[in-house]
């Protein structure tokens, strides 16, 4: 969700003082990883789980408020639309049967905020973009009631100076237009963290550029958005749209976009800090009290709020994250990749194949990162998106291959065996990345199914509507059991 901030006005001398603030942070930050003041001990990992709330015809419901107070759950909290929630998993170690437990806290947790939230006229789903949602559903109203995003509404348009404008092309083509970010509020997620040391960080999130691409391509789930058949992966082209802060005239200036893949690997965590306040202007130009220097000379950790209150405007694929936790300061990678759902299964799968193959792609003796151009990684990410489990993808050695092809034969041996190395039970290792080896025999993942299903439905005489609504309602029955969804049949 980000961190929460007060409603209010900024000045001309608000943004002059926290671009001084920001860059005082930067300094300490850079001093903090000179001085190895970084907890880089173990690799903890943590999931959050964006989901929508859906009526009884498959249609948005806009109750989240009410939602989270039946739920009474701290994990779980507000996000950008009255038809999101979010949870939050408390981060903790992989080894042994540490992602079995976590599907089943997941499973647990959304089991009883789903019976919560059907008391007040909603039901739960784990899915990249919801497909009944319409424009009317994705106005400015639509917006949860939090300071945070009415500011990030008004400084996203404040910026822009006219209305968002929102292509995609794929099977069929979108053009719309939109007066607020709600339309962001249709990009529902998995974020997967991982903990790492100042050294390591670098090559794990090299590694994690690198296989985005073949993450897309395997996990797509997004593949509607306003009734149209568009990307696989809808997702990635409306969020980079949907916060863009450019005019036409800026993007023709080579300005960079704030939801963006990058430019370059990396040799240091803080070159992605510094980029961020170099490039990107302040959205939220909130300063805190805290001086950082003081708080670090007097042996303590600085929060650096305005620092990470910036990161938190600026949307890596792939985020640097600066945390601290009972005084220890720690560094995360997190990523923003997949899409959320189908099931929890799906979902810890992807992680299990994300996490292992991140570890050995981060420690191998020659990098992937040293024979891939990053602009190849980039063009995966976004074949990836467009085509899903049909997606071609370049890869060192292999060339231009299927990326189900590239899965199958090279990377899940090397997700097996960065597991292991995280101490993985063999059964876990075997069961998850079944799952994936299952998607990519089958060619069926989220998107697939749901392309399909609907198809099946027209053909059978429906509208597009009721294909949609239908299609959306028995993908939720689905969900709830929990079988993997290349499992699921394709039916009328």
């Amino acid at each position: 969700m980000g961190e929460e901030v007060a409603a209010r006005s900024f000045t001309r001398a608000d943004r002059t003082r926290y671009r001084q603030k920001v860059r005082r942070c930067l300094d300490v930050f850079e001093r903090m990883l000179r001085e190895a003041r970084f907890d880089g001990s173990q690799q903890l990992v943590g999931l959050e789980i964006e989901l929508n709330l859906v009526d009884g015809t498959g249609d948005p419901a806009m109750r989240n408020l009410e939602v989270l107070d039946a739920i009474a759950n701290p994990d779980f909290q507000t996000e950008l639309g009255q038809f999101n929630v979010e949870i939050n998993v408390p981060p903790v170690p992989l080894a042994g049967s540490a992602l079995v437990e976590l599907e089943e806290r997941v499973r647990r947790d959304l089991n009883a905020a789903h019976d919560a939230a059907t008391g007040v006229g909603a039901r739960m789903m784990t899915i990249g973009i919801l497909p009944t949602l319409t424009t009317s559903h994705l106005r400015s109203d639509a917006l949860t009631a939090n300071p945070r995003y009415r500011l990030l509404n008004e400084q996203v348009f404040a910026a822009r100076g006219e209305d968002l404008q929102l292509a995609v092309d794929g099977p069929e083509r979108l053009r719309t237009s939109a007066d607020s970010i709600a339309p962001e509020a249709a990009c529902t997620s998995v974020q997967f963290h991982l903990q790492v040391g100042p050294d390591a960080f670098p090559a794990h999130w090299n590694a994690a550029q690198a296989v985005a691409g073949v993450q897309l391509a395997v996990g797509a789930n997004s593949p509607y958005l306003f009734g149209k058949e568009l990307w696989r992966e809808t997702r990635i082209a409306l969020f980079e749209q949907a916060t863009d802060t450019r005019s036409d005239e800026l993007k023709e200036q080579g300005v960079r976009p704030r939801v963006w893949f990058g430019e370059r690997w990396i040799t240091s965590i803080f070159d992605l800090f510094e980029e961020n306040v170099r490039y990107f202007p302040a959205l939220l130009p909130i300063v805190d009290d805290e001086d950082p220097v003081a708080v670090l000379d007097a042996g303590d950790t600085p929060s650096l709020a305005e620092l990470r209150l910036h990161n938190g405007t600026v949307y890596r694929w792939n985020r640097p994250v600066y945390d601290v936790v009972d005084g220890i300061p720690h560094l995360r990678v997190e990523n923003r990749v997949l899409p959320a759902g189908p099931t929890v299964a799906d979902t810890l799968a992807n992680a299990a194949f994300w996490y292992g193959l991140v570890r050995v792609l981060a420690e191998g003796d020659r990098p992937v990162w040293s024979r891939l151009s990053f602009a190849a990684a980039e063009e995966n990410f976004h074949n990836g998106a467009r085509h899903g489990i049909d997606a071609r993808v370049f890869w060192p050695g292999a060339g231009e291959v299927p990326a189900t092809e590239l899965v199958l034969r090279h990377l899940l041996p090397l997700a097996h065996e960065g597991l292991a190395r995280f101490g993985v039970d063999t059964a876990v290792r075997d069961r998850l990345l079944g799952i994936i080896e299952a998607r990519c025999i089958t060619g069926r993942n989220g998107a697939h199914w749901q392309v399909e299903t609907v198809r099946a439905m027209q053909r059978a005489g429906g509208n597009r509507v009721g294909a949609l609504r239908r299609m959306a309602l028995r993908y939720a029955d689905h969900m709830h059991a929990n079988e993997p969804v290349h499992t699921w049949p394709i039916e009328a």
